[in-house]
């Protein structure tokens, strides 16, 4: 049975590597040792981690249990064929691990089994012996050659009994050895012509195994004097023919390599008939035979040891043993990207080698053991500034001339979502005319994101957390809120952008008249109602005649809904055309007098009054104004009349505001009020007058009685009667002048005669 011995499984300080051991030939399956174990990692992390190796130029024959994480022999493992002679037999590999990528390393020395018997060059070999030659005679033989490394090939040879013969072996180390058959005893051609030996070798292996060659010597007839050696040149002090000789190879070692040589017959100079290869064999062994022409013919041998010398005829070689791309953008520095192998077949300085990478950034090249590297990153990458590298991993030995090689690594990068959505502009102005269509596109707007796939795929949302919230909103000429973008990333990334909106007016709003201050609630509504269409609206005003010019007789007031020039209104004067005793302000609306107004203008003057805003096109609304000529206190009483009218029954005299009447009562409300207190005076005198005469003069006059309130507003009439005490307002509000007049009002006589010396109290006429 085959066991394993495990000689070492801890790491070594200076490169952290993990060594096993394992006999060759070890049959699939066989655990060679606890790979996962070894490595520190947990129960079910190898498998999770993709725990895997990577071979070092040969094939491992050996691979990483997914599950356990054990090492276990894959096929066939035969130490000669891995590594021949060479000992010891240690197989470099390295060991990946996933999540993050970590690099160990493995050697596995294969040690050798005696697999393999000594192998003598040919089954026999025939040799000529002349029957006079003196005991003691030696005559070389080319010994046995053992596959295996150790004690497993130190060989021992043995000679099958004979009297004639012996073996005498000379070790020139404890790998090769010199074999010659020396003769013990006199050769008798006619007794024995022929003598058939079996040279042995046996290895030293447990068991040791062996291997054999028959020797067949055949007897000559004598021939005096073999030829003797001088270095590479032999003479024969014989006559004639027994003097002439000519050179051979017997054999080499390694065995199968004398094709590589070549001797002159005659003058014994050794030529290269192929080409030395210094990595192949560092050292041939060749046995060379002199035979000279007598008969029989004697021959005399020697070895010829050829050390073959290194030159720098080997480039290195670089191999990438392991990639892991693509790379992700974020990677930290120092993350490993590839595994590499160089190697030189050269020795000495020729076989250093010395590595670098171009361009020098952003990766770099860290020894990780002898002849291994790895390809690691330097700097922080960034997939959207360069998304591919071509690195080039360059080496050279230290020969003269130095020899070069490279080797081509493509490293992609990989995105990861670290670009967020951007607009172009943090604020957008937009101006997009009213009465659109729900739905209608307003603007157009668009975030660059960098990444790709769908950490570039950005879709856009009006932001929940703005004001008023998502979705349609209530728009007036101004609405400001936020658009956001979002990539479709994990997490995903989002940029805001703010859309200031400004909605431009169109002339959709004809201007409406409005109704007068004071006026009932239907009338108002009715003006409005009929401002907005496009037919005529009837309003009253009084004037009084002799009414100098510039007199502001009524005044039409408007508003229109829309904004700007659609809003800006003008007011024109339809009718009557010509030189009329009325004109219109032209932005106030006010209607004045143009002239002084005369009787010959007639008791009423009818007025059309268009109001037309500035849009295109213009939209208008027309105003007819009445205008009835009056006396002046007949113009001031049909005011308040009309005033008081109005409130209680409801009429609609819309659109206009009567403080042109108050403008021209603020003038006539003296002489009211003069031609008042001139009559009560001249009442008074009057019945003071028919006192002093008629009445007792123990007669007292009361008190004065109630008194008449008028309010004046800028845009109300006068109202008066000495016959009734009445409230007369026109403004809902407070008037510019509030006027208290008392009027003197006396209780009927008393029976009986007056007091002539009775006085009334003068009672006040006028409180402003």
């Amino acid at each position: 049975a085959v066991r394993v011995l495990v000689l070492q499984a801890a790491w070594a300080l200076a490169g952290g590597q993990v060594r096993y051991s394992v006999p060759e030939e070890a049959k699939g399956g066989t655990v060679v040792g606890r790979l996962a174990q070894d490595l520190g990692l947990e129960a079910g992390e190898a498998e999770a981690r993709r725990l895997r190796l990577v071979a070092q130029g040969r094939r491992a024959s050996v691979e990483v249990s997914g599950a356990s994480g054990a090492l276990l022999v894959s096929s066939r493992l035969d130490r000669e064929e891995l590594c021949g002679k060479s000992a010891p037999c240690a197989l470099r590999l390295e060991v990946l691990l996933e999540r993050p990528l970590r690099v160990f390393h493995v050697e596995l020395e294969v040690t050798d089994i005696n697999d393999n018997a000594p192998i003598f060059p040919a089954a026999w070999k025939n040799l000529s012996l002349s029957e006079n030659s003196p005991p003691g005679f030696r005559f070389p033989l080319e010994g046995a050659s053992d596959a295996d490394i150790g004690a497993n090939a130190q060989l021992s040879y043995t000679l099958s009994p004979s009297e004639y013969f012996t073996l005498d072996v000379k070790s020139s180390d404890e790998n090769r050895k010199s074999l010659f058959l020396v003769l013990a005893k006199s050769l008798d051609r006619e007794t024995i012509p022929v003598h058939r030996l079996v040279l042995t070798a046996t290895d030293g292996g447990r068991p040791s195994l062996t291997g054999t060659m028959e020797l067949v010597i055949s007897v000559l007839d004598a021939n005096d004097n073999p030829p003797q050696f001088n270095h590479v040149n032999a003479t024969d002090p014989d006559e004639g023919s027994n003097k002439e000789f000519f050179y051979s190879i017997l054999s080499s070692i390694p065995i199968g390599n004398r094709e590589l040589f070549t001797i002159n017959a005659k003058t014994g100079e050794i030529r290269l008939a192929g080409t030395l290869d210094f990595e192949d064999v560092r050292l041939h062994e060749l046995q060379i035979e002199a035979t000279d022409k007598g008969t029989p013919p004697l021959s005399g041998h020697c070895s010829v040891e050829l050390e073959v010398l290194d030159v720098n005829d080997n480039a290195p070689e670089v191999r990438v043993t392991s990639l892991s791309v693509p790379v992700a953008e974020d990677a930290s520095v120092g993350t490993v990207v590839a595994l590499l192998s160089v190697s030189d077949r050269d020795s000495g300085a020729n076989g250093r080698v010395r590595c670098w990478v171009w361009p020098a950034s952003p990766f770099g090249l860290e020894a990780t053991f002898a002849g291994s590297y790895s390809l690691v990153l330097r700097e922080a990458l960034d997939r959207e500034r360069v998304s591919e590298y071509e690195v080039e991993v360059r080496a050279e030995d230290g020969g003269a001339p130095a020899l070069r090689a490279r080797r081509g690594v493509r490293v992609p990068v990989s995105d990861v979502n670290d670009n967020a959505p951007a607009f172009a502009q943090a604020v957008y102005t937009v101006l997009a005319r009213e009465n659109n269509a729900a739905g209608a596109e307003l603007a157009r707007l668009w975030a660059r994101d960098p990444d790709e796939a769908g950490n570039g795929r950005v879709s856009y949302s009006v932001w929940e957390g703005g004001v008023g919230g998502g979705g349609w909103r209530p728009a007036s000429s101004y609405v400001s809120f936020e658009v956001r973008a979002v990539d479709a990333g994990e997490p995903p990334l989002c940029g805001n952008a703010t859309v200031q909106l400004f909605v431009l007016d169109e002339n959709d709003n004809a201007p409406a008249l409005l109704a007068p201050a004071g006026s009932a609630p239907e009338a108002g509504e009715a003006a409005a109602a009929a401002g907005s269409g496009s037919g005529s609206v009837t309003l009253w005003a009084w004037a009084a005649w002799g009414a100098a010019a510039g007199q502001v007789v009524a005044k039409i007031r408007a508003v229109d809904a829309d904004s700007g020039y659609n809003a800006w209104l003008r007011y024109e004067l339809w009718e009557p055309r010509g030189k009329g005793p009325f004109r219109v302000g032209l932005y106030s609306g006010e209607v004045s007098t143009a002239r002084a107004l005369e009787e010959a203008d007639g008791p009423r003057q009818r007025l059309v009054i268009v109001v037309r805003d500035h849009g295109e096109p213009a939209r208008s609304a027309t105003a007819t104004l009445s205008v009835s000529l009056l006396e002046a206190a007949e113009a001031a009483l049909a005011a308040a009349a009309g005033s008081s009218s109005s409130s209680s029954s409801s009429r609609s005299a819309v659109g206009v505001e009567m403080g042109s009447v108050a403008a021209s009562a603020a003038t006539n409300v003296w002489l009211v009020v003069a031609i008042c207190a001139v009559s009560s005076l001249f009442l008074l005198a009057v019945v003071l007058y028919g006192a002093s005469r008629w009445a007792p003069r123990a007669a007292v006059l009361s008190g004065p009685g109630p008194t008449t309130l008028v309010c004046a507003s800028e845009v109300g009439s006068w109202s008066y009667s000495q016959r009734h005490s009445r409230s007369l307002c026109v403004a809902d509000g407070a008037g510019k002048s509030d006027l208290m007049v008392f009027s003197p009002n006396f209780p009927p006589p008393p029976p009986g005669p007056a007091a002539k010396d009775a006085q009334p109290e003068p009672s006040a006429l006028l409180d402003t």
